[in-house]
């Protein structure tokens, strides 16, 4: 890499007349509060991203990452708003598209300070890195914004209001339409190896009132989750019953009910089997029930829990499957999951195939808050992919076919654990 050091400037504002051979370029302000992650650090570092920006940057181990999005070849101008506190004058690195560029930052004010014009072969993400270089005191300074500056469109988190959800990254699902009356809902889930990043939900069998899947809630915790939320009039779902080990609890912040969870060393790679059940009890209310199947588990079905929901009247209806990030500093990481052979039985014991999927985000994805999503259909199955600031994103709100197996499930729902 070619390593150049430039001489410390300020501008009041990052311009179209402060960038030669830009001369129609936009400015752009892309906030690290909702744009740049801690992706590496050492233990017990101090760094973090806040509403302010980078924060506590006291250690030359950490690497602190901003992304923005160029939706063609191009230059842009770069440079970095940024302050000294704790140091009279600190270098900083910043590496972008296959070159270091020092930067020299000095006084208490924030001042705007140039990095350089890099010039970007294809659309898509551009990641800046930062590292701390020396310092004659205990900070390397406090960066808010990165400044771009090109004649090519962006697409950034600009939202302030939701830089936490444009953090944890965009959130893709899969709906299907099934028949009427449907009792059970049968999907296969693989999670491929390496896609399985702490902080990950790949839910397999949701519908109106909850949602049944596999997380990676930490190094050394995966858990298989059944949740249901609380009836439309805040009356409380009731635990019925739970298989062996299964814990029970209530849950709030996205919505209120019950939550029932096995702690489950599942693995990425093993193809895993979701059943649910959702029937009336002829008393107003409706119970949810959901099934695991591990190959590695001797290819027996495990129940996890059944719940009662009040004053609920319901077979499955909007019926769907999703992938999400839920911690929002891991959320620059990347993942994806095949979903494949889907199958609904309604009352009668009729079992049909379900060979389309409805593509759709959350509001990140549709107001391209964040543009590293993808679905669609990949051999035989299929997948959804978000995080990591990929290139090839896929338009949501499409529907996709997968080919039809024609091989009912062997499943026996008169022998299920109750």
């Amino acid at each position: 890499m070619k390593r150049r050091s430039l001489m410390l400037f300020s501008l009041a504002l990052l311009g179209a007349s402060t960038v030669p051979g830009l001369a129609s370029a936009a400015d752009y302000r892309v906030a690290l509060a909702g744009n740049a992650f801690v992706t590496q650090a050492p233990a017990h570092a101090k760094e973090e991203i806040t509403d302010a920006g980078l924060a506590n940057w006291t250690s030359p181990a950490t690497v602190t990452s901003i992304w923005f999005r160029m939706d063609a070849p191009g230059s842009a101008a770069l440079a970095l708003d940024a302050r000294l506190a704790g140091s009279s004058t600190s270098r900083i690195r910043a590496t972008v598209a296959g070159r270091d560029y020092d930067v020299a930052l000095s006084g208490t004010d924030t001042k705007t300070y140039a990095i350089g014009t890099i010039n970007i072969p294809a659309a898509g993400y551009v990641r800046v890195d930062l590292k701390g270089v020396n310092k004659d005191g205990g900070y390397f300074g406090d960066v808010s914004a990165l400044r771009v500056s090109t004649d090519v469109p962006l697409h950034y988190a600009n939202d302030a209001d939701n830089y936490y959800w444009s953090r944890r990254g965009p959130s893709v699902h899969l709906g299907f339409k099934v028949p009427a009356n449907t009792e059970y809902f049968y999907t296969e889930l693989t999670v491929p190896p390496g896609q399985d990043k702490v902080g990950s939900y790949y839910m397999a069998n949701g519908f109106n009132g909850g949602y049944f899947g596999i997380q990676v809630n930490g190094p050394h915790e995966r858990r298989v989750l059944f949740s249901i939320w609380d009836a439309d009039s805040g009356a409380k779902t009731t635990l019925v019953n739970k298989g062996p080990d299964v814990v029970d609890n209530g849950f709030g912040g996205e919505g209120t009910g019950g939550q029932s969870y096995l702690i489950y060393d599942w693995k990425a790679g093993h193809t895993y089997r979701f059943l649910t059940r959702v029937r009336p009890d002829g008393a107003g209310n409706t119970d949810f029930s959901a099934w695991f199947l591990a190959p590695e588990g001797g290819g027996k079905w495990r129940l996890i829990a059944t719940w009662k929901r009040p004053q609920t009247t319901t077979y499955h209806a909007g019926v769907y499957s999703f992938l999400e990030s839920f911690i929002d500093t891991n959320g620059y990481l990347g993942r994806s999951a095949r979903y494949g052979n889907q199958w609904a039985r309604d009352t009668a014991g009729r079992w049909t195939e379900i060979t389309a999927a409805r593509f759709t985000g959350d509001a990140t994805a549709a107001n391209k808050q964040r543009m590293d999503f993808a679905g669609g259909v990949d051999s035989g199955m299929f997948y959804l992919k978000n995080g990591g600031f990929f290139a090839d994103y896929v338009n949501i709100n499409q529907t996709f076919n997968r080919p039809a197996t024609g091989t009912t499930p062997a499943v026996d729902v008169n022998a299920l654990p109750q």
